[in-house]
């Protein structure tokens, strides 16, 4: 019996290609053979990590394809031609509605990725979601089949690696520094952030915003906010990193003092998890898979008023106490996101399928 794994896009150092590849190594260990195939494969991965979809054929009755589902594609409308059994890894797909101001083509390729979200409901046999939210959401859309919750799998070690050390010591100034990372889009809300960061501003001078993400294909969006902090008068103390090493994105890790999320739309936000093994504490809104992520952990916040959040991370950032106690709160929580833990939950619901057992849910 073969066990593979399909997808667009295997890309390198983001959250979905590294869960692939974390996953192909924990079938590994169940003692299965196992593949990568992807139509588009990052160049800067090894060779051997994964092959082309065309080349993947003669799958048997009895063998499983485990298709990740996260943008939208044409690959998906061909997952019918794979006579095996079916799992789909949903990974969520943003809104197209975040994007209908700003990118023709990213509110198409989202609409397609719900269409086909849809064609999915009645040709796959069962479903690991990133988050409960991911789950509700395929329960609304009408799935029947079995649907279980798997956090991403994130192979800690790699950020154990040493920081960009010009970007620490440019940014380790005593000035408070709040960090946003996450790609520069409509839906991650970033406009929301800098208006937190200017209600902050009036309390703490002495401090920056860093939004760290690229804004490839959302360069309007970027523009919009650029004159947005200007309009403000935050310009010069909102820094854009665009698309970085990942040194320095462990770099702004590193000097982050809290880390400000206001997206409003998140299939499960690897960025948290990240900040957890930081040690950097979260004030972050309450929506989509974020409280989900967060597990009681951070300081959820029930409202995206920018006051609010400017007090609360004001707050967060004077009181040494519950500062602490909330660092301490993340630290338990990122327990439950160990690579062991998620992989042994991983190979469970893998072997449950493997046996039947998820046909009798």
């Amino acid at each position: 019996m073969r066990i593979v794994q399909l997808l667009p896009t295997l890309s390198f150092g983001d959250a979905i290609g590294n869960d692939t590849i974390a996953l192909k190594g924990a079938i590994k260990e169940m003692g299965y053979a196992t593949e990568i195939y992807a139509e588009n494969i990052d160049k800067r991965l090894p060779d051997s990590i994964a092959r082309k979809t065309a080349k993947l054929r003669d799958l048997k009755k009895d063998d499983v394809l485990i298709y990740h589902k996260s943008t939208g594609t044409d690959l998906t409308f061909k997952l019918e031609r794979y006579k095996c059994r079916r799992i789909m890894i949903y990974h969520n797909i943003t809104p197209p509605g975040f994007f209908r101001s700003y990118s023709i083509p990213a509110t198409q390729l989202t609409e397609l990725g719900y269409k086909g979200v849809d064609f999915l409901r009645d040709k796959v046999d069962y479903v690991l979601a990133d988050s409960a939210f991911n789950k509700g959401e395929l329960l609304q859309r009408g799935y029947s089949c079995p649907i279980d919750v798997r956090p991403i799998l994130i192979r800690f070690e790699d950020y154990r690696q040493a920081p960009d050390e010009a970007t620490v010591k440019k940014y380790s100034d005593g000035k408070k520094n709040l960090i946003f990372v996450g790609r520069i889009a409509p839906n991650k809300k970033q406009e929301n952030v800098i208006r937190a960061f200017y209600c902050y501003k009036k309390l703490n001078p002495d401090s920056r915003l860093i939004l760290v993400g690229s804004s490839k294909g959302m360069e309007n969006y970027r523009d919009r906010l650029v004159k947005y902090a200007g309009a403000l008068g935050i310009g010069d103390d909102v820094v854009f990193t665009g698309h970085i090493k990942f040194s320095e994105i462990l770099a702004y890790y590193h000097i982050a003092d809290v880390f400000v999320c206001m997206s409003e739309h998140e299939g499960f936000c690897v960025p948290l998890v990240e900040s957890m093994f930081f040690g950097t504490p979260i004030v972050a809104y309450d929506t989509s898979a974020i409280s989900d992520t967060l597990g009681g952990s951070g300081m959820l916040l029930d409202s995206n008023d920018p006051v609010y959040a400017a007090a609360v991370i004001d707050r967060l950032l004077t009181d040494d106490r519950l500062r602490e106690a909330v660092i301490e709160g993340q630290r338990r929580r990122l327990e439950d996101f160990s690579y062991e833990h998620v992989s042994d939950i991983f190979k469970k619901e893998l072997s449950d399928f493997i046996s039947g057992k998820k046909a009798d849910v």
